[in-house]
This record gives structure tokens, C-alpha cells and sequence, in this order.
């Protein structure tokens, strides 16, 4: 998750209730203490001034100090990182705002104004990144090993180096960046203020998204019912919009893509991650194959436990007829995930408690605030921000340990510094995915009941097959959509047959996806913001599941071992983090191991039947 960026949003994947009395709200003054503050003001003119003299001082002379003076070009890495630490900053900020409340016209217009900021500084550093790519690898490789203080930033200077053949001539860069702000850009932010300010009627009630889509889980099914015909007639009525920016999206990733020399539709975002190609469809296909034993399995007994012969749509993520159904205080949802946490490190407990007591975390639920939940790293000097829509729910409590999770790594990956603490996607998912594991494994040894067991068991199976076969159907509309672009616009009635068949697919026959789900795509702001983000779940989720059984059969120094892992933030290959634990992700044995954790609890839940 990039700095530069509003971060992106879990999806508002079925969220869940109980009102936002006493819920907190973020503090933002560690950033700054307002949008009019003379500390912002300050920052940005000191930007603007710095970026200018980094330019006039290091611009052209790189391939020199290389080769002369391996000392002058470790200092230009470190300026360079602080001036991305202070941009870094600035525009956080002014996200974490927007964030806060989308619908606010000042809001909107003081993040599109930061926007504008930054491109117009950061145009000025423009240049570096490229010029240091031309520097010869013979050449760079003798200057790190004569300057330590150059061989610190050797991971980032070897992952700028990935970069390089998909690299254009400097004015096409320039151009590119600069018009960012006016397309890409401004398509998001249509995306974001249009979904937040959608309202749908059930039974007389105004309702945002967040709280339509947690009416698909109550134990009525006729407000379930209600509630997804609401959602069809609210995306039904937007689907020109929400077309037009799918598809105008789609042919901007496609130039750029056919400019910079990539030949696959998703080759950016894994170069992006880190990750191989190879990888990435090995965890597709392993997935793909495993959707008879795991999802269609599931509903289909998901279906007789409600007593009927095939699930709607709106019943895939219905509460089981004799769960006990109760809203979770915030504190309850707060010391079960501390306690969890603590279970397995009091340092992860103590890192996340900082959350709570700083007012690091922005749970409560209000008009034009950002739909689902991310974690925001902003950057290392300063420290991450949770922002979630808490309801009350159990999952409303495996969100905050996910949500949490990514906290702890940002804060233990943040001594790398700015250029080096970012995780990337696929690994990124690693530390929220364990942390939500962690809480189930703790709920479910406390449970008192058969009965309970199985309602932890049949919850924890919908969220991995919501963050694994759906995440991986997910990838595959993208694929479809993004290939057949290339060929003209798609109609909304084209997405909406992708999308029909991809799900389907995924979700088996006792799925029955009936007339209006055809529009469901429209909501999901990962197609928007980052294409093909969305498999770093199934990727994270199936790592996690291996990784949890590894600690499971560990008898010592797991703990220290995946800290270590943590810490290193973006200075590591998967394949180095995972070597340790005896774990490999080139191996399609790696994912079916992962998968089948998933598939043991259904066979729990099948022999409790």
C-alpha cells in the first residue's frame, strides 16, 4: 500500500451491527492538527523548496558519483527518502481526511488540492528513480560494496532495478505522472464520492452501503431479500457510471500497460508485489480446482441447514438458524482480540493496544465515511491509522484483529525507513490474516458448546472462502473484463454476463444467483483503485493457513522468526521470508497445503451432522 494514495478499502463485504455510541474516532493531530494549519502550509512550501533544490543539486550527475563517489550517492538515497517521508506525510493526511468523510465538499476539495500538491512537487524527483536506473549494474554493484552506507538501501536499489525495462524516456514519465491527477485519479475519486453517496430504502429506512450490506445477514430472510433488492435497484440505477469508469479504467491500464511493454493484463501489479507470474497461477489454478471441495461443498450443506434446496444469494452469508445471535460491545470486541493477541506475543498485544489507547483507530459509523476498513501505514516517523465501520458482529471483530494486524507489521516494518517499509501486497496480507486466525483459534477454544463450535467453524469457513475463492473469482472477472476491453467498451449487460459466470463458477450450484446480482460488481473498490489487488488475499490467506501450521508443530522461536519477518518489511523476496519457516510459494504443493486447512473445518462440520 502506497503512501502516495487514499489507502484501499477492504471491501464493504457483507460488514456487521450495534450502533456507533461511544465508537472512537481517529486523532489525526500526529500528522497534523488541521487542513488550515500552519504546520501543513509549512510543510508543503518546505517540499516545494526541497524537491526543487534536490533537483538542481543531484539531476544528471548519478552515473558520475557512481562511479567517483559512492559516499555523494548514498547521500543523494537519503535525501531522497526524506523527501519522500515528507511527502509521504502530506498527502496521508489529506487521505485519512477525505477518508474520514467523502461527502464533505471542503474535505473533497482539500484532498484533490494535496493531490495537486504533490503531483506538481514530486515532478521535480521525477527524474531520480530513472536516472539511477541507468546507472550500469557492474558499476552500481562496486559502489554498494565501497559504501556501506550505500549497501544499507541495497534491497530498494535492487527492487528499483526490477523496474527498469518497463521504464520510459523521461518526458513520457513526466507526462504520464503529471496527467495522473486528471485521470486515473479523478476517475477514483468519482468512484469513491459516487458509492458514498448511494442510499437504499428497506422497509422506509435511509441506509448507506455499510449498513444494506449488513441486512444481508440478518436472521430474517424476507429483510435479507429486501435488502439485496435494494442494493439491485440503487446499482441498477448507477450502472452507467459505474460502466463508464470500469471501462475508462480498464483502457488507461491498458495503455500504459502497451506503452511500458507488458504483455499480460495483471504482469504490472505482479511486478508491483514482488511475485511471479508463476506463482500468482499456480495459486489460481490450485484454488480454481479446489472450489468442488471447499465452496460448493460448503453451500450445499449451508443450504439443508436452512432447510432449503438451494441458497440466494442473499442467504450465502445468513447467520445458522440456532446460532445465538448478540451485538459485541467495542470493548469486548477490543479485549478479545488484545487477549488473542497476547497469546501468542505480549509485544503484538502491546503494539496493538496502542491503537486503542492513542486514538490511533476510527471504528465509528457515519454518513459519507469511507465504506469497509483498511490500515494506513502513513510513514515511519510518524505511525498507522485503522479506520473500520464497526456494527457489532462477530466478523465486525475479525475485521478489527485484520485490520490490527496489518498495524503491528507497519509499526515493526517502519524502521526500515520510507523507502523500504512498504510490504508488498501479496505479503502484506500476512500479519492481518494471522491476526484474525489467532482470534478465531482463541474464540473457538473457549467455546462451551457443539453448538458453538460449529457457528465459530461455519463463520471462520465464509470469511476463508470470501478471502479465498471469492478474492480468486474476483481475479478472474478482472482478467476477463480487462482482456475483452482490449477489444472495445464493455456494456454494463457484457460485465455483468462476466461477472454472472465467474461467480458462479466459484460459488457451485447450490448458489442460485438470480436477477439483480448481476449488478454486484459495481461496489468493489479494488477493481477501481488497484486492479488485481485482490488475489494478495487468497495469496495471504492460503500463506497464513501453512504458516499457522507450522506454529502449531513449532517447539520453539516460531515467535522470534515471524517477527523477523515483519520487521523486514520490504527489503526481502517471499522466498526469503518464507525459507526460514520451510515454506515455499513456487510450490503448488505450498497452496493445497493452505487449502486444505479450509477444507478440514468443513469436514469437522461435516461430521457433526
Amino acid at each position: 500500500m502506497t503512501n502516495r494514495f487514499l489507502p484501499i478499502a477492504r471491501s464493504a463485504a457483507e460488514p456487521l451491527a450495534g450502533g456507533s455510541a461511544a465508537l472512537p474516532e481517529w486523532n489525526l493531530d500526529d500528522l497534523y492538527p488541521a487542513m488550515d494549519s500552519p504546520e501543513l502550509k509549512a510543510d508543503l512550501e518546505r517540499a516545494r523548496a526541497d524537491a526543487a533544490l534536490f533537483k538542481e543539486t543531484w539531476r544528471g550527475r548519478l552515473a558520475d558519483l557512481a562511479e567517483s563517489d559512492p559516499d555523494g550517492l548514498a547521500r543523494s538515497v537519503a535525501d531522497y527518502e526524506k523527501l519522500e517521508e515528507l511527502l509521504g506525510r502530506i498527502i496521508s493526511y489529506a487521505g485519512l481526511v477525505y477518508a474520514g468523510d467523502t461527502a464533505d465538499p471542503m474535505r473533497a476539495k482539500f484532498y484533490g488540492d494535496i493531490q495537486g500538491s504533490i503531483t506538481d512537487v514530486a515532478t521535480h524527483l521525477l527524474f531520480y528513480t530513472l536516472e539511477m536506473n541507468r546507472i550500469e549494474d557492474a558499476v552500481m554493484d562496486r559502489a554498494m560494496e565501497s559504501e556501506p552506507k550505500l549497501a544499507h538501501y541495497r534491497p530498494w536499489l535492487v527492487d528499483l532495478r526490477k523496474d527498469k525495462p518497463f521504464q520510459l524516456e523521461d518526458r513520457v514519465e513526466e507526462l504520464f505522472h503529471e496527467k495522473g491527477i486528471t485521470g486515473a485519479g479523478a476517475w477514483n475519486r468519482l468512484f469513491d464520492e459516487t458509492l458514498t453517496s448511494l442510499r437504499f430504502t428497506v422497509d422506509g429506512d435511509d441506509l448507506g452501503l455499510e449498513s444494506t450490506l449488513n441486512l444481508l445477514q440478518d436472521e430474517d430472510r424476507e429483510k435479507r431479500r429486501k435488502a439485496a433488492a435494494a442494493l439491485t435497484n440503487v446499482f441498477s440505477a448507477n450502472l452507467r457510471t459505474f460502466t463508464l469508469i470500469t471501462n475508462t479504467l480498464a483502457k488507461d491500464k491498458e495503455i500504459s500497460d502497451r506503452w511500458r511493454g507488458f504483455t499480460d493484463v495483471a504482469d504490472s501489479r505482479h511486478l508491483a508485489n514482488r511475485v511471479e507470474r508463476e506463482v500468482v497461477d499456480a495459486l489460481n489454478t490450485a484454488v480454481t480446482q479446489a472450489y468442488p471441495s471447499i465452496s460448493h461443498r460448503y453451500y450445499a450443506m449451508k443450504a439443508k441447514w436452512l432447510g432449503l434446496d438451494v441458497l440466494d444469494y442473499w442467504d450465502r452469508n445468513a447467520p445458522l438458524p440456532d446460532a445465538k445471535r448478540r451485538d459485541i460491545s467495542w470493548s469486548d470486541a477490543r479485549e478479545t482480540v488484545l487477549s488473542a493477541y497476547s497469546g501468542f506475543s505480549p509485544q503484538m498485544a502491546e503494539i496493538a493496544n496502542r491503537f486503542f489507547e492513542r486514538d490511533w483507530i476510527d471504528a465509528s459509523l457515519r454518513p459519507g465515511k469511507s465504506p469497509g476498513a483498511f490500515a494506513h501505514p502513513t510513514v515511519p516517523s510518524v505511525h498507522p491509522y485503522v479506520l473500520l465501520n464497526y456494527m457489532g458482529k462477530p466478523r465486525d471483530v475479525m475485521t478489527l484483529a485484520h485490520e490490527l494486524g496489518h498495524g503491528v507489521h507497519q509499526v515493526l516494518a517502519g524502521d526500515q525507513g520510507a523507502l523500504m517499509a512498504a510490504t508488498p501486497l501479496t505479503l502484506a496480507e500476512t500479519a492481518s490474516v494471522f491476526g484474525e486466525m489467532l482470534t478465531f483459534r482463541s474464540l473457538l477454544a473457549q467455546a462451551k458448546t457443539q453448538q458453538e463450535r460449529k457457528t465459530l467453524l461455519a463463520s471462520k469457513v465464509e470469511d476463508m472462502i470470501n478471502t479465498v475463492v471469492r478474492q480468486i473469482a474476483f481475479y478472474q472477472f478482472e482478467r476477463a473484463l480487462h482482456e475483452e476491453r482490449k477489444g472495445g467498451e464493455l456494456t454494463a449487460e457484457r460485465i455483468g454476463e462476466i461477472w454472472l459466470a465467474v461467480q458462479g463458477r466459484s460459488l457451485g450450484p447450490a448458489v442460485r444467483l438470480g436477477d439483480g446480482y448481476e449488478t454486484f460488481w459495481t461496489y468493489v473498490p479494488h477493481f477501481i483503485h488497484s486492479p488485481f489487488y485482490v488475489y494478495a488475499y487468497a495469496f495471504g490467506d492460503c500463506l497464513v493457513n501453512s504458516l499457522y501450521s507450522v506454529y502449531e508443530n513449532a517447539e520453539t522461536g516460531f515467535q522470534e522468526k515471524y517477527f523477523a519477518m515483519l520487521k523486514a518489511g520490504g527489503t526481502k523476496h517471499h522466498s526469503e521470508l518464507l525459507a526460514p519457516f520451510g515454506l515455499d510459494a513456487s510450490d503448488p504443493a505450498f497452496w493445497s497445503k493452505g487449502l486444505q486447512m479450509i477444507s478440514g473445518f468443513i469436514d469437522e462440520l461435516e461430521a457433526m451432522e
